[in-house]
């Protein structure tokens, strides 16, 4: 499975977008994805790829998880994944 395109899939989905509109530079902000979208898209690449995220949805700044670029999430979830052995 090819986890940008997936990722970038998810994303997409989310702030209602083609993924050919989403660019890895791009910040969650500037897609209109809220912290509610946010939260679904934390589910949906746990569900994904089944990993566990260490996302706080209360405090998403003092989170071990970078979502700020689409490029920074796709690299998160990488690394989650060669931890988590998936």
């Amino acid at each position: 499975m090819n986890t940008q395109k997936k990722v970038v899939e998810i994303i997409a989905e989310q702030a209602m977008l083609e993924p050919a509109d989403v660019k890895l530079e791009h910040t969650l902000e500037d897609l209109g994805i809220d912290s509610m979208a946010l939260v679904e898209s934390i589910f949906a690449i746990e569900e994904c790829f089944d990993i566990s995220v260490p996302f706080n949805a209360n405090e998403p700044g003092e989170s071990d998880f970078d979502i700020s670029s689409v490029a920074a999430i796709i690299a998160a979830v990488e690394r989650l994944k060669a931890e988590q052995g998936k």
